[in-house]
């Protein structure tokens, strides 16, 4: 690794931006060990050190298999049409590498087919859209929407042609040869390094003992970047989930089908047409619900903990009856059933079939093992999010599940991110994935943050939870925005408080504000780094992934510590969990998940050895409460100070 990245290696004399970092050379060691070995490896990677080139160099080495595994789109974009490229041109062993996206991002050739001689566009408006796709789709090398730039991304139809696992047919499709799957399936078969994102591994991974659907071919090692993400991803793919527009678009699959037996097609259709009306009965649980007596609202919004006493309560004798949303649910899983056997008798069967008897049963299934709630260690919770109306069932504690399908399986796993200790520990991470064995490695960033960067802790700030808590912080922020000349993000732990931040500062200072939701995430990037000393108000999606270097970014103001809103169903279950099993959830989970979040902020502001900036926490309890060391022992060592002379005195120092 040393003739790599050492100070006269190969990478030294082939990148014009190269710079020797030990960090980077100490991660590859590490990483290049890990693979060669065979034993799991978590490397926290300070900012700055090249992580992509320390664990791809040693990936290539092996000669094997490796895949990546990417938080970001952008992140797979940078690996893939830049550090791919960059290895291919310098290093002696030639390797070919494949760029995986989840199958909803392909064109199925088949369903479009289909699709054109019938009805799936919502309006007139949408036809040159859909023609613009199918003269794009028959001419495509990979079938991905990305290369339609035009398209909308909320377009209605293309639900109706992509191709999600579910709906796939495999090889008994009439288009199996030309379908875009097939092809970058072949592809990476014939690639050592086949590089993905969080959603498609863990997508991939849960359909691994099944026979249809997976994308990827088997591999040795995988390497998870920004791996302090994995929990909360690999969650979605192990539970269950039921929605309105599952419902739907399952029927319009229906509906379409080529049934030639006269008779079998009828009966589809009136059983369809009674699946269609006992799903509107059911789905009506859930828009007029009384939140005291079976439900409890979260944050105000959307997302509802379910409790079986909605569907049956018990009667004085000791029985059981339905109430009326059991009945409802009765009735729903009556009309699947009749689905289901009209279904499974007709003759001579389109190829389809088959992926429609296997979503009606897995619907049945999913919807059941939602509503009965029997199993413990699953929280059962809806969530509203405009027209859509979503049934969940996610683990409680992914750590078990993690274990026996990823670190057992699977020869090496790294994990690196440059937010994965606590207070100096990879404890936490550990327990929250399972990862019972594994080499540990903290690579230390070379930047350095003594005289980059400067920590400001306002003096006489009231506590969160007070009423006067968004006066105070305002004051603040005002004067820190002066000071810094605009430059800043001001990250918030809930849209409400972002939305009355803005409210008391904007008309206060002289800078261009901007607030996330005014467009999409990247387009409000983009008019940030343009403008000059904007201001950017956002919350969670803008605390991690988002890189702004240079002047651009020069403070990072955050309102409150970020813990996890305690009522939220999965976290308030993950809580009560570790409480219930003789732990301490606020010190085990809570503390460790706000400080691996605060990082995530603080890393947004040091991007390159040439920034710097001033980050400022409003929230007081970081020096009130004993464990607000624990916070400030994990943050990057730099200097502290409660005065906001110290902050005007640090940016008079650029001019």
């Amino acid at each position: 690794m040393e003739e790599i990245f050492g100070r006269n290696g190969l990478i030294a004399r082939h990148h014009p931006e190269y710079e020797y970092r030990p960090g980077q050379v100490a991660m590859a060691e590490g990483v290049a060990e890990a693979l060669d070995k065979r034993h799991h490896l978590l490397v926290e990677a300070g900012t700055g050190i090249g992580k992509t080139l320390a664990y791809l160099v040693p990936a290539v080495a092996t000669g094997r298999r490796v895949v990546i595994s990417t938080g970001t789109k952008n992140l797979q974009e940078q690996l893939f049409y830049k550090d791919i490229p960059f290895l291919q041109s310098i290093l002696p062993r030639k390797f070919r590498a494949t760029y995986l996206k989840g199958r909803s991002n392909y064109v199925c050739l088949h369903r479009l087919k289909r699709a054109e001689n019938t009805p799936v566009l919502e309006g007139l408006e949408e036809m040159d859209y859909f023609n613009m796709v199918s003269q794009w789709a028959y001419g495509s090398q990979t079938g991905d929407r990305a290369e339609l730039a035009e398209l909308p991304e909320n377009i209605s139809f293309w639900r109706h042609i992509d191709a999600r696992s579910d709906i796939c047919i495999g090889s008994k499709c009439p288009s199996f040869e030309q379908c875009f799957i097939t092809k970058a399936r072949q592809n990476a078969l014939e690639s050592e390094i086949i590089i993905v994102n969080h959603h498609l591994f863990f997508a991939d991974l849960a359909l691994r003992d099944k026979e249809w659907g997976q994308v990827l071919p088997d591999y040795c090692a995988v390497i998870f970047d920004e791996a302090h993400q994995i929990e909360d991803v690999a969650m979605q793919y192990f539970g269950a989930n039921v929605s309105n527009f599952q419902i739907d678009d399952l029927l319009g699959d229906i509906s379409r089908l080529v049934i030639n037996d006269v008779d079998a097609a009828r009966e589809v259709t009136k059983a369809s047409l009674r699946v269609a009306r006992m799903a509107e009965n059911f789905w009506l649980n859930f828009t007029d619900m009384d939140p005291r007596s079976s439900l409890t609202t979260f944050n105000g919004g959307g997302r509802f903990v379910l409790r079986k006493q909605m569907f049956q309560q018990k009667k004085r004798d000791g029985t059981e009856e339905n109430t009326v949303a059991g009945e409802r649910y009765v009735n729903f899983k009556t009309a699947l059933a009749r689905l289901l056997g009209a279904l499974q008798v007709v003759k001579d069967a389109p190829p389809e079939m088959e992926a429609i008897l296997r979503r009606v049963e897995q619907l049945r299934f999913d919807l059941d093992f939602i509503v009965l709630g029997d199993e413990e260690t699953f929280v059962y919770w809806c969530e509203r999010r405009g027209r859509g109306i979503f049934l969940q069932a996610t683990p409680i504690d992914a750590s078990g599940i993690l274990n026996d399908r990823l670190f057992s399986q699977i020869e090496t796993v790294v994990m690196t991110s440059a937010t994965l200790t606590s207070a100096g520990s990879f404890d936490f991470i550990k327990a929250r994935l399972g990862v019972s064995e594994s080499a540990e490695l903290i690579a230390e960033s070379n930047y350095d943050f003594k005289t980059q960067a400067l920590l400001y802790l306002p003096p006489k700030m009231p506590d969160p939870r007070d009423t006067t808590f968004a006066q105070a912080a305002a004051a603040e922020i005002i004067n820190i925005l002066n000071a810094s000349r605009g430059r800043a993000f001001v990250l918030c732990t809930s849209n409400s408080q972002m939305q009355a931040l803005r409210q008391l500062v904007e008309y206060k200072i002289d800078f261009p504000v901007l607030m996330q939701g005014e467009g999409s995430r990247s387009g409000i990037l983009d008019r940030f780094r343009i403008t000059p000393n904007a201001v950017l108000f956002a919350t969670a999606s803008f605390w991690q992934g988002v890189d702004v270097r240079g002047e651009a970014l020069s403070c990072v103001i955050i309102d409150k510590l970020p813990f996890a809103v305690p009522s939220d169903p999965v976290v308030a279950a993950r809580q009560r969990y570790i409480d219930n099993n003789g732990g301490n959830s606020f010190s085990d989970y809570s503390v460790p998940s706000a400080i691996i979040t605060l990082k995530q902020g603080l890393g947004r502001l040091i991007r390159s050895a040439t920034d710097r900036g001033v980050l400022s926490i409003l929230d007081p309890r970081i020096v009130t409460k004993n464990y607000g060391q624990s916070f400030l022992r994990s943050l990057p060592a730099c200097r502290i100070s409660r005065k906001i002379e110290d902050v005007e005195r640090f940016f008079s120092e650029e001019a």
